[in-house]
């Protein structure tokens, strides 16, 4: 089982996941740090757990922009309508798995 050490908004965690992916790991904590940022230019005082769910918001509306974007190129659905999007079962696989790494990120933050 892999480890890697991240630092989001100021403070350091754990976290774990399966061997190799330790890069990915890096690379998905990068993209929340990102969003960390923006959340912090914004002004204001926000505690670890409303600053982790103003992120989470973020990267939720980006990943409904690129639903609509991708019904929109498939020719499934105009932009207005991303419920239309046509089923894509591998997609649908890919993003229960984010999905299931952001909630033990969650988690991990929540113990520390």
């Amino acid at each position: 089982m892999g480890q890697v050490t991240v630092k989001v908004n100021g403070y350091s965690h754990t976290i774990g996941c399966k061997d190799g992916e330790e890069n990915h790991v890096r690379e998905l904590m990068s993209q929340i740090e990102d969003k960390v940022k923006v959340i912090r230019d914004m002004g204001g005082q926000f505690s670890e757990s409303r600053m982790l769910l103003h992120v989470s918001l973020l990267l939720a509306d980006e990943l409904g922009d690129l639903k609509v974007e991708m019904a929109r190129l498939r020719g499934g659905a105009p932009a207005a309508a991303p419920a239309a999007a046509p089923a894509d079962p591998a997609l649908a696989e890919r993003l229960a798995r984010i999905a299931e790494r952001i909630e033990g990120i969650a988690l991990t933050l929540d113990k520390t």
